[in-house]
């Protein structure tokens, strides 16, 4: 029969019961994968004028609490980048702006965080396009037929609907733009330890 020292039991269960009070203390201190932090951006962003790998600044509007403790607090930093910037073209092609955050400062403290890209995509704007046209040929019937009758309306047409071509040409869709201010939801990809 094996025989153990009652005094090497009580330090062995002193330490499997430490391990587990510091397990639990570090899993009250985690945010787990998927918290949602509330921002306001402090940096303007848009699809026009950002390029990629600019800083995006912002700041956390409201604490987040985990455990019924504040891990951060609001006025906490999170700091990012444009991931992608994409101007709207004049024919075809919608703008597209994505950015996301890699580091948090709490009090002092910068941790490193993996966060989910906010990215929007510009609507489209063929209804527009198509209206810009439909009313330049519209008002070409108009002139048309008042100049020179009904073979006047049809030429007027025409010209009306070429004319509003050409605007629709040289016009762009669209931008996207995140201005300083606008509030975002920053979701963690990975869970994150807050000391």
């Amino acid at each position: 029969m094996l025989r153990i020292p009652a005094k090497s039991l009580v330090l062995g269960a002193g330490i499997v019961v430490g391990l587990a009070a510091a397990d639990a203390t570090a899993s009250s201190r985690r945010l787990p994968e998927g918290t949602a932090i509330p921002v306001t951006l402090e940096t303007t962003v848009s699809s026009a004028t950002s390029r990629p790998e600019d800083r995006v600044d912002a700041k956390v509007r409201a604490d987040v609490v985990s455990g019924g403790k504040v891990l951060i607090p609001a006025g906490s930093e999170l700091r990012g980048h444009v991931v992608s910037a994409r101007r709207s073209g004049k024919v075809k092609g919608r703008a597209y702006l994505s950015m996301s955050f890699s580091e948090l400062r709490v009090g002092g403290k910068t941790y490193p965080i993996s966060a989910r890209r906010i990215s929007v995509l510009a609507p489209t704007s063929h209804g527009r396009d198509a209206k810009i046209i439909g009313g330049s040929a519209g008002a070409g019937a108009v002139v048309g037929a008042v100049v020179d009758g009904k073979g006047g309306a049809a030429k007027g047409a025409l010209v009306g609907a070429g004319a509003g071509t050409g605007a629709v040409l040289v016009t762009r869709g669209k931008e996207v733009t995140f201005p300083a201010g606008s509030h975002w939801r920053v979701r963690l990809l990975k869970p994150l330890d807050v000391d």
